[in-house]
This record gives structure tokens, C-alpha cells and sequence, in this order.
């Protein structure tokens, strides 16, 4: 779950996001789902949902927005877009990304990982777009003694993607934190497991749930032991 330091308290205060307000989300998800995805996501209070490819987008409350990381079955990761702005080259996401007030999102001395996906307007390698927006991040939050935010992949304070699409940058809040298929019970696991959200598709795909709620039973041959 995200941890940037602007999660809004109880009654909706606090810096930057707030409960009552509503801001647009992306979800993520196996390419192929994203029909399945918008019929779950709407359940869940998602509103004015479209579906893209890998992935729908709608808009929501926070409140929401948490009930989404906790009982999507199908989602990969749920991110709350901060910022969308054209981009023609590196220089314009820099400064995009710059202009956020991101101390209202994360410490001087937060970690943060950065994931940045497409390709166009300058930049063609998603390795140098994550170095662009992290460079970006930490100038905005560096203090006079040389204090900085620092980079932690594996369990950082907050999560940033970058999307890059025909030339809009779409800048987001990760509020999964790992992506949601790993949310399952197995700390290890095999060579080739089943991600939970697609063996979850499938079984939706299959009627289970009209299945399971008429009596039925399962059988799972390959389910090991």
C-alpha cells in the first residue's frame, strides 16, 4: 500500500490528497481483461470507467481508491494520476515533473522507485525517461545541506509511474505499492506459477462465482500439493 507522507488522516486533512476529493485512476491489468477489469471496478464505486489497452481508467474518491487496492481481483496496480502535460523532449518532462509540490507526497529523506512506460518525444528508452523523472524529484526536494530523497527499489516510501502516450505525459501516484498479483500467501514460489489476478480472470471468465454460489464444486488437477 503507499506510503508517501500526504495519505490523508480520518477526517480528509492533510497535505496534497484528500478523502473527499476526487481524482482520476488507472488501473492496470493482463492484456485481454480490461472488459472484466471495468465490470469489477465499477462495483467497487469506480466512475466514468473507459477501458485502454492493459488497463481502464475512471474517476474516484479516496475512499474508493483504497477499496480498489483491497478487493480488485484483477488489477495490477492502481495509480492516481497527479499531473497530465505535453511533452516534446527530455527537457519537458524534467520541468513537468519539477513542477509538482512534491513535498506534499514525500520526505527529503524518503527513498522512491520510479517506473516510466513508452516510448516517443525524445525518448526511446524507459531506462532514461526513470532517470529523468527521478532526477527531477530529487532537485525539487533537495535541501541546502545536500539532503535528498534516495532510490529503493524493492520497498520504497512511494512509488511514481511516468506513462508516455502520443506525446502527453501522464504522471501518477503508485497506490498499490508491489504489484497487486503478489499480494498472494506464497513467499516462494516456482519457476512459472499462475499470477493470482489472471488464475482469478480465469475462473471469472468460467462462471465460478454463479458456480460457487449455486453449490457447485472445483477441481483443479494441476493445483499440485
Amino acid at each position: 500500500m503507499w506510503q508517501g507522507n500526504a495519505l490523508p488522516a480520518a477526517d480528509g486533512s492533510g497535505p496534497g490528497i484528500h478523502m473527499s476529493d476526487r481524482y482520476e485512476l488507472f488501473l492496470t491489468c493482463p492484456k485481454g481483461l480490461e472488459g472484466l477489469l471495468a465490470e469489477e471496478a465499477t462495483a467497487l464505486g469506480l466512475q466514468e470507467t473507459r477501458e485502454h489497452t492493459s488497463a481502464i481508467r475512471g474517476s474516484a474518491d479516496m475512499e474508493t481508491a483504497y477499496r480498489l487496492c483491497l478487493w480488485s481481483r484483477l488489477a495490477n496496480r492502481v495509480l492516481l494520476v497527479l499531473k497530465r502535460f505535453p511533452m516534446k523532449d527530455a527537457e519537458d518532462l524534467y520541468h513537468g515533473v519539477l513542477d509538482v509540490e512534491w513535498q506534499d507526497h514525500l520526505e527529503s529523506d524518503g527513498t522512491i522507485a520510479v517506473e516510466f512506460s513508452g516510448h516517443g518525444s525524445g525518448i526511446d528508452n524507459t531506462h532514461f525517461g526513470a532517470l529523468k523523472v527521478k532526477d527531477a524529484i530529487v532537485d525539487k526536494l533537495r535541501t541546502p545541506d545536500g539532503e535528498r530523497p534516495s532510490v529503493d527499489k524493492i520497498n520504497p516510501d512511494l512509488r511514481v509511474h511516468l506513462r508516455l502516450d502520443r506525446g502527453e505525459a501522464i504522471l501518477s501516484l503508485d497506490l498499490s505499492g508491489h504489484s497487486l498479483h503478489q499480494r498472494g500467501y506464497r513467499l516462494q514460489q516456482g519457476a512459472a506459477p499462475l499470477k493470482e489476478n489472471l488464475a482469478a480472470a480465469i475462473l471469472i471468465r468460467a462462471g465460478w462465482p454463479r458456480i460457487a454460489a449455486e453449490g457447485g464444486a472445483l477441481a483443479d488437477p494441476m493445483c499440485g500439493v
